[in-house]
Formats: structure tokens, sequence, C-alpha cells
């Protein structure tokens, strides 16, 4: 028993000393050995640490569950994985012990958890399920761990404890079985018939019990071969056993061994087994070794992780690897790398950064140009057949030499443009050769007819012909093109040259306006098209001197900046750019696809392209990556998307697909989710609608948190749904979400509100406006009352100014012995003074009585002054049509100082006019004098007299002043010296007065 206690631990042993935490990609190399390792292709390998989020560095190992997501088991707690984030639990979050050493998923969707305590618990339902809180794991393990388990045909779960004691789990409870039969492992694996393992491997001390399978066969050769479809399907099918370094496969018939580790040249203890298709991958304590067609009798060994110890290897749904290991966290090498082929410095290549490629047709050997960096020295590297590396270095001597082309030329030699010179390399004898030196050689090209032609710096040659200069001050050479056997277009850096044999003279290309400034990357003549790729603005196809074509990004170019072209032979033109590479089709002049560092790149700034019967080299600033044309790997399946909490006022719920809640005012309701994404995550997006009504239209999002502010009351249906890089959109999960009203937000108790509200309100409205009315009407009758009494007031304030003067005109009389005429002066008074005293009781007269008031008083004021003066009364004709009324003893005052203060002094006699006119609704009425003019009278009336006069105008001022403030119309009063304002030499006074009137028809 404490020999099992003692296996059971082996992966509970700690390595102190966390690594540093940080992803990388490593461009493994494989190991070269007699017999026994073959050089393999490179993977490029993601690693997750701590800084990523796992909870420790030390991984025992990783399981997926049904939803999708990878767990990785800890000795401070478990980690789940989407590919994006992790999310950690430990004994906080219910975990019944941090230092978990096995994970097993079931079919029910749950992932048990074997501690070192012996407590049964499980993750489910985004729960994790104790005995503290589900009953039905209450459980006396009598101090002994859970090591394997197993599910029965109806899907309970079977535990085999460190005690070999049995336990079943049907869901209601825990509880031991078998009390009194010999159980172990082998009891499972005999009955295969009753038990399915939940483990993809077991190890054991050795693989034939004497209890359970005594005439079972057991062969440490395999009797079958590896290749064998039907001995693999029956590794496929039963239990794996791993005993120290060797593999075998369990039957109750049969224990075959399938694996020896010794054979392979693995001397270490197997730790961890993962089948791959044909692959077979092997973790011991200080390295991952990969076997590449295993099970196709291959025998290509890569040895990968040196120096790490592997704990467990998972592959996922989606075909990516997965590591873990002892310290060094986890990593992980995704399925599309398994597609392509890497080469770099770390395996073969002097450098990572590679200019040009080419593979020899007939020996098969890969030719890759590079630059020797600090040495300033071209090397081509070469890999025969055989997988074989080689280095040439070429000259030296004149700076900077990378290599920037390698085109096809005689029989068994290729062709090298290098900066300093062009050069051959024959491929049988391995042996470079200076064809011609050159300063700065910018392209090469070779005619359909083998004819070679040479652009450089300060020339353009053809290979034994001729040479044409190219000063310094022209533009500069970036390519050339033939475009047949005796003509050639040349690139610059400002537009398109074209000559030919016969006119050796370059000159501008005829073309469109729109391409002959643009800065020219590199030309490649197609099928009577020129392809040209500039440095910014995409690809022209260019054909007859007339642009039929331009490719930008905006058409899905992976850039406009263009770095070279390069046409397979077979209808398709590839495009690198610092972006990827783009393939078009020269027929449709359209784009098929591009292909980046998303895809399986190494970098996305391609330097060169290179095709041959189905196998595409792509040269990056990273190393070369090759891979089979037609088998490139397109991830097309949509991520599953999953809930990961529900918020709302401050409080954060479990997911669920319905969501009931109580209004909170000010409140926010928010829902976090993510997607399964292991490859590309940060190119995941998503969608949402929130009105279920797909139609109106979908919100993309590249955030895994949507908040909605102030939710009202309402039913409402969230739609959620992603999707990864190149694959469709996911079917979208839906949430239901309530929000309930408050009673007072009930539609009966808003009613009642409102009603309340609005009898209140007109209540309170009707009290106002009645309050208000009624003081407006006092208010009103009383200024009114107050404006008549002032007015009458004033209007007898001028009685007796009359009354006064006309008594001194007939003292006047009386004194110069003229009784007669004094007595007739007398009785027109008398009836003028009737007529006077019923004005002043009325507010308003009409003008007919006040006219004839006028016409009798002016009567009187003749007799008075002797007939110095003859008056005239000009009314608008308008004015007879309406009886207009108008307050009383507005115009005598004015009419009676003109006479007294305007004509009475002057010399002669004078005219006193009385004009009346309606502007708008009030009367005009001018009285206009020619006697001596208001300057004139002032200068020689006394002070009494000009207070007298001032007294008199001030109140009509004051009378028009009131009747404005109860009739709302405004009068007007302007006193004008017609000799001071312009009217020649005319002398007198013009008094205008605007009076409020009363007009009816």
């Amino acid at each position: 028993m404490n020999s099992q206690k003692s296996e059971g631990r082996r992966y509970h042993t700690t390595l102190e000393g966390t690594r540093r935490a940080r992803t990388i990609l490593l461009l493994l190399l494989s190991v070269l050995c007699t017999g026994k390792y073959v050089l393999a292709q490179g993977l490029i390998i993601r690693n997750y640490n701590v800084k990523e989020g796992l909870a420790n560095a030390t991984v025992y190992t990783a399981v997926q569950d049904r939803d999708g997501f990878i767990w990785f088991a800890t000795p401070t707690g478990v980690s789940k994985f989407d590919g994006k984030r992790f999310r950690n639990y430990s004994k906080k979050d219910g975990l019944t012990d941090n230092d978990v050493i096995k994970l097993v998923p079931d079919t029910r969707g749950r992932v048990w958890f074997f501690t070192l305590n012996g407590k049964p618990s499980y993750y489910g339902n985004y729960t994790i399920h104790t005995e503290s809180n589900d009953s039905s794991l209450i459980f006396n393990n009598y101090g002994h761990y859970m090591q394997h388990a197993f599910e029965d045909s109806v899907n309970m779960v079977w535990f085999q404890n460190s005690d070999n004691r049995v336990s079943l789990y049907d869901n209601k409870k825990i509880e031991y079985k078998y009390k009194r039969l010999p159980t172990n492992l082998f009891y499972f694996l005999w009955h295969n018939d009753l038990f399915r393992p939940l483990e993809p491997y077991f190890h054991v001390s050795y693989v034939k019990d004497d209890d359970f399978g005594k005439d079972q066969k057991s062969f440490p050769i395999s009797p079958y071969p590896l290749d064998d479809e039907t001995f693999v399907a029956r590794i496929r099918g039963n239990p794996v056993l791993i005993l120290k370094n060797t593999v075998y496969s369990y039957t109750p018939k049969e224990v075959i061994c399938f694996f020896n580790g010794h054979d392979w040249g693995i001397t270490d203890e197997i730790t961890s087994l993962c089948l791959d298709n044909d692959n077979l991958w092997v973790g011991t304590q200080r390295a991952l070794f990969y076997l590449k067609d295993f099970f196709r009798g291959a025998r290509n060994v890569t040895k990968l992780l040196d120096n790490h110890y592997i704990t467990g290897l998972l592959k996922d749904r989606d075909g990516n690897i997965w590591i873990t290991t002892f310290g060094d966290g986890v990593y992980n090498i995704p399925y599309k790398n398994f597609y392509f082929n890497y080469l770099d410095n770390t395996n073969g290549l002097y450098s990572h950064s590679i200019f040009s490629i080419l593979r020899d047709k007939k020996t098969g050997m890969l030719l890759v140009g590079q630059n020797a960096g600090v040495l300033s020295a071209g090397v081509l590297n070469t890999r025969d057949a055989s997988r074989r590396f080689r280095q040439y270095t070429l000259d030296t001597s004149s700076g900077r030499n990378s290599i920037l082309c390698i085109l096809p030329y005689k029989n068994d030699e290729v062709l090298i443009g290098a900066d300093n010179g062009l050069y051959t390399f024959n491929t049988t004898r391995q042996k470079t050769a200076l064809l011609m030196p050159l300063k700065n050689l910018k392209d090469v090209d070779i005619s359909a007819s083998g004819k070679v032609r040479v652009a450089a710096k300060d020339q353009i040659t053809l290979l034994d012909g001729y040479t044409i200069p190219w000063q310094e001050s022209q533009p500069l050479i970036t390519s050339i093109a033939c475009s047949g056997d005796t003509a050639y277009y040349l690139g610059t850096n400002n537009g398109l040259y074209y000559a030919t044999d016969t006119r050796r003279n370059l000159h501008l290309a005829p073309v469109d306006g729109e391409l002959q400034k643009q800065s020219i990357k590199d030309l490649k003549w197609v099928d009577g098209y020129l392809w040209v790729g500039t440095s910014d603005q995409g690809i022209y196809a260019v054909r007859n001197n007339k642009v039929e074509k331009h490719i930008t990004s905006a058409d899905n170019l992976a850039s406009d900046i263009c770095q070279q072209l390069y046409y397979d032979g077979i209808g398709r033109l590839y495009v690198s750019t610092n972006r990827g590479v783009s393939v078009i089709d020269i027929k449709k002049q359209t784009i098929i696809r591009n292909i980046t560092s998303n895809d399986g790149l190494m970098s996305d700034d391609t330097r060169g392209v290179y095709y041959q019967q189905g196998m595409l080299y792509i040269a990056t600033s990273n190393g070369l990556c090759y891979f089979n044309d037609h088998n490139m790997p397109v991830d097309t399946i949509p991520p599953t998307v999953y809930l990961s909490a529900i918020r709302y006022s401050d409080t954060t719920y479990l997911p669920r697909n319905n969501f009931v809640h109580l209004y909170k005012r000010k409140t926010s309701f928010e829902v976090e989710f993510g997607a399964i994404a292991f490859d590309l995550p940060d190119l995941v997006e998503y969608q949402y609608n929130f009105s279920s009504d797909t139609a109106s239209g979908w919100t993309t999002t590249m955030s895994n948190i949507i908040p909605f502010p102030d939710l009202q009351p309402g039913d409402y249906k969230l739609l959620l749904r992603a999707r990864k890089y190149k694959s469709d959109w996911s079917q979208p999960v839906t949430i239901s979400v309530s929000i309930l009203p408050q009673w007072y937000q009930q539609w009966w108790a808003r009613g009642i509100l409102i009603l309340i509200g609005m009898l209140g309100v007109l209540a309170i409205l009707r009290y106002i406006v009645r309050r208000i009315k009624l003081a407006e009407k006092r208010k009103t009758e009383y200024n009114r009352r107050i404006a008549e009494l002032e007015a009458k007031a004033l209007t007898n304030q001028m009685n007796p100014h009359f009354i006064f003067n006309s008594l001194n005109s007939v003292q006047h009389l009386i004194l110069e012995k003229e009784e007669k005429q004094a007595l007739n002066f007398l009785a027109d008074f008398a009836t003028l003074m009737r007529q006077m005293l019923n004005n002043s009781r009325k507010s308003y007269i009409s003008m007919e009585e006040e006219i004839a008031f006028l016409t009798r008083y002016l009567e009187l004021e003749k007799i008075r002054f002797a007939h110095s003066f003859t008056y005239h009364f000009g009314i608008e004709p308008e004015l007879k049509d309406y009886t207009v009324y108008i307050p009383p003893m507005i115009i005598q005052p004015i009419v009676e100082n003109a006479i007294k203060h305007g004509l009475a002094p002057k010399n002669s006699a004078g005219h006193l006019e009385i004009r009346l006119e309606m502007v708008d609704d009030l009367l005009y009425c001018a009285v206009d004098d020619d006697g001596i003019g208001w300057e004139h009278s002032n200068s020689i009336k006394t002070g009494r007299l000009v207070k007298h006069e001032s007294t008199a105008l001030s109140v009509i001022k004051e009378r028009l002043q009131i009747i404005k403030s109860f009739n709302g119309s405004v009068g007007k009063l302007e006193i004008i010296d017609k000799f001071k304002s312009g009217f020649g030499n005319k002398e007198g006074t013009l008094v205008e007065i605007l009076i409020p009137i009363v007009k009816m028809l």
C-alpha cells in the first residue's frame, strides 16, 4: 500500500523556483542522431506561465471538459483556460485542497478534482461541488485518496482509491462497493464490458495481474506491425498502460507492448503519452519526443523541450497539443503548425532573415539566400535531398552583399543576384562562381530565350551584350522585367521606363498618368500583362500601356506596400508585402486569398515566394516557411460562446439563460462572456443583439463585457455570438432578461398616482386662476376708476383756466365801452360754458362735438383779439366715415396757447390751422400758427406766464399718460418751432399731438 501511495505521489513532487513567465515562439531544433533520429520540421510552440494567469508554473496534468475548456491541475489550485483568459480556483473558491494532483472529466460535463486529502469534489454548472454545499458528496475516505476513475454503461462514476477500494457515485450519494472482493486497477480493466476509463493512460508497476488475467497473454514485443490498421484500431480503442519506458495496449485476452523507449533511444521513464492520429507523443522527465507517422511504421523522432520535465500531454478537439511541465508552465503547439515546416538559424540556416529562395527541380536542392549580418557577406544556404545543410559565403570585400534573387539558369546552374555581383552556383558540384562584378545590383530577369538582364544602381546590362549607363541624378532603379527577347521595362522610385535592344535609349513608358510617378518596387511580365508592385499604392495590371486593374488593400490586398512579385506558372501571382502574401488569379485579376502569420507564417514581413509541385515556400524576416499549398489548414468551425457572469446592482450572479430581478434605480445590467478559441484568441469578434430582432442588426465588439445602464422594467432578449479568424459566426447564446417593476411602477399604481396628481393639479390651478382673475378684475376696475377720476380732475383743472381767460376778455370789452359786443360775448360765453360743463362729465366726446366746441371758442377769441387772426379746420375725409371719440379738453389748451402767445404778439394778421387725420388707431392733430414762434415767445414771456403755460402742457401730457394706463393706447405731444426746425423762412409754431381715440362705424 505504501508503494502505491508513493506511485500516486509521483506527480506531486514540487520543483522550487518559478521560471520567468512569458509567451514565446520557439523554433525547436530536431536533433540528428546515428540511425535513431532524423531531422524533422521545426514546430512553433507557445508557452503559458504565471504571468499569463496560470495558477502555478508546476502543472501536473491537463484535461478538456465537455464545453471545450482546458483545465490544469497545479499545487496551488486549478486553472480553467478558454484560450485567452485563465480562471483560477483555490480553497477560497471552494476546493477541498489547493494541491490538485489529477483532473478527470466525465460525460456529464463534470470535472473531478483528485486531491491528497481524499475528499471528493467536482466542478459543474459554474460551481465547485464539495461536501460543504452538496450532501451527495459526504464520504468517509478513511485517509485514502482517489487514484483512478471509470464510468459504467449508465454514466455512473466509479473510483478506485489508494487502498484499492472501490466507490460509486450515483448522483445521490457516494459509497463503497465490493467490500469483500479483491479489487484494484486491473479489476476495472478486466471488466472492459462494464467500465470505460476516464483517463487516457495508466502508470503501472506490472502489466499482468494474478487475480485478473491468469489466461491473459503478454507480448513484450509486438507480434503485429505498427502500420497494421487492425492493431492500431485496437490500440486506440483499449486502455494504454505505461510501465517505465514501455507502453502496452491492454485487453482481457492480450497485453501487447507497442512502444519500447530503448528501441528509440529513450532511456528515461515515460511520464505521459498522447496518441495523435498517426503520430505519437512521448513525455519523459527530461524531454518531449514527437514520433511523426509512428502508426504508419515511420521512424521519425523529434526531440523537443530538452531538459523539461513533462508531466502531461493532451490533444484537444481542435488538434492542438498541450504539454504540462514541472516548473515551466504549459506549452501549446497549435494544430495548424503541423501543416507547416519552418527553417531558421536554429535548425540549419545561417540566420533567420531570408531574402530569396529556389528549389532545384533536378536535384531537389533547396537554396536560401541571406545576408551574414556583421560579416557583410552574402550567405547561400543549401539543403540537399537528404536534408543536409551547407553554407556558402559570397564576396565580402565590397561591403553588404545580400543575396537578392536566385533564378534557374543553365543545366546544373542557378543564377544568383547579390548586392555586389552576379554569381552562378553549380548544384551538382556545389560550387559558386562570380559571373559579373557589379555595384549595388538591384534586380535580375531572364527572358524566355535565356537573355539575362541586370539592373544595378548605375547601369542596365544585357549579359554578353551591351550596357546602358544610369546617372545618379536619375531616379533610383528598383527592378527590371523582360517583356520579350528584345524589350524590357525598368522600375524606379519615380516612374516606369521602357527600352528595346534596337533603341538603347531608356525613356518613360507611355502609361496612364496614375502610374507614371509611382514609386515601383517590383515588376513581373506575365502573358502580355505587366504587373507593377508599388511601394505604397498596391499593384497595377498594365496591358498595352494602359492600366486595366489597380488592386489595393481596399480590395483585400494584404498591404499596399509591395516587396516582391512571383509568378508560379499556373495562373497565380504572389505578392509579398509587409503584412503577408496575397495570391492573385491573373485571369480574373482578383485576390484568391491572403497568407499571414495568423495562418501560420513565422512573420508577416515577407520577402519572397517560390512554388514547386504543390509546395509553397515563403521567405520572411524571421525564417522560411514551406507547406503543401493544397493542404493549408483553415479553421472554419465557430467558437463556443459561454457566459461568465451576470451583474446587477453591484451583485454578481452565476451565469444563467433566464435572469429575473426587481428593478433598481440607476443600476447597470452587465453580462460578461467569452469564447473558447485556442488559436488566435485575440482575433475573436463578438456580436450582440438586445432587441431579439436580428433584422435590426448586430452590434460588433471586441470586448467580452456588455453593460446596459439603467435598464428599465420590461422583458428583454439578449443574443450573443462570436467568430474566430476566418470562421463563421457561432449559433447565438440567448439570455432572457426580465426586470420586474416596483409596486409604484405597476400600471395600475401609475394610473392612480397620475389621476390623483392630475386632479390635485387641476384643483390647485383652478383655485389659483380664480384668485388671479378676481384680483385682476378688482385691480382693473380700481385702476380704471382711478384713471377716469384723474382724467376728470385734470379736465376740471382746465375749466377754471378757461373761465379766467374768458372773463378777462369780457372785462376788456367793458373797459373799451363796447357794451353790446360784451353782451353778445357773454351770451356766447354762457353757451360755451354749458357745453364745457357737459363735456367735463364725460371720458370721451365725439370729434364733431370737439370741433363745435373749438369753433365757438375760436369765435370768442376772434372777438377778444379784434379779429386779428383767421382759422381753418383741415379734416381728413376718411374721418367722416367713422364716429370718432376723443378725450375732452385736449386740443383747446393748445389752440389757446397758439392764439395768446403766437398770434396775439404778432404785429400783423395771423392764421391758425387745425388739421385732423387718422394715424393707425390714433387721431393726429396738428395746431399750426404763423405767429412769432415758440422760441421768440418764450423769450418775451414773464416767469409767471412760462410757468402757467408749462402747467397747461404738463396737464395734457399727464392726461395722455393716464389714458394709456387704462386704454393701452400711447399718446404723444410735440412742439416744433418752424423757423428753427428747417421750415424755410416760415415763422410760427407747430404743435403735433397723437390722441388715443375710440373709433366706431
